[in-house]
């Protein structure tokens, strides 16, 4: 008895061991793509739908599978004499969940007890495109609209709008992101829910950590 005892203790240690191990994050700056895409990062101020800083800094992370595909993705469009505005990539869970408790529409914001969102993954991007002088092409509406006008099948775009959204369409879907329908900006990499959510904070990014705690 007291054998078995000790291998069940044993066992419980080892699985314990196992569920708070680090894992590597996979997370990369956006700036590391070459040309490095425009960045707008909304969420480090308070000029948001939430009105509140919810990141330390302007940065955007990405899964280096996430940000490989939008390497393609931007020098495509380069040689159209277009480029990438990056709005957002990976999110910590912490944050997602103080999003989630002012905007609980799951068309708009992944609910973290389910999910556990998809910028969590570092594989969701929020991007638009601009011209060689950096100026935004006319979208459907602006970055975080939560209206139906900002909805894939919105029958409310103008003809100028259609064709830009559509052209950010194709060429994130040939290069492997899945469009959301009710955000024209959000793609997704495609196998996203292989990847892990992560809560790892910008800061430990900014410092170097290449591990990060799965979220249990």
């Amino acid at each position: 008895m007291k054998k078995l005892l000790m291998i069940s203790l044993a066992c419980l240690t080892f699985a314990r061991a196992e569920e708070t191990a680090e894992i590597a994050h996979g997370l990369v700056k956006a700036e590391t793509i070459y040309p490095p895409p425009l960045e707008e990062v909304r969420y480090a101020t308070t000029y948001n739908f939430t009105g509140h800083v919810l990141y330390p800094f302007p940065a955007v992370f990405l899964h280096k599978d996430a940000a490989a595909a939008l390497q393609k993705v931007q020098e495509e469009l380069v040689l159209q004499g277009l480029g990438l505005k990056i709005f957002d990539g990976y999110r910590p869970l912490s944050v997602q969940a103080r999003m989630w408790q002012i905007v609980p529409d799951e068309r708009y914001v992944s609910d973290p007890r389910k999910s556990k969102g998809k910028h969590t993954r570092g594989t969701a991007v929020d991007v638009t495109l601009v011209d060689s002088m950096g100026n935004e092409l006319r979208m459907p509406t602006t970055y975080d609209d939560f209206t139906e006008k900002a909805h894939r099948n919105s029958k409310n775009w103008t003809g100028e709008e259609r064709a830009n959204s559509l052209k950010l369409e194709a060429v994130m879907k040939k290069h492997g992101f899945v469009p959301f329908p009710y955000e024209w900006w959000h793609f997704d990499l495609e196998g996203w829910e292989k990847y892990p959510p992560m809560d790892i904070s910008f800061e430990a990014l900014a410092s170097g950590a290449t591990t990060a705690k799965p979220v249990p």
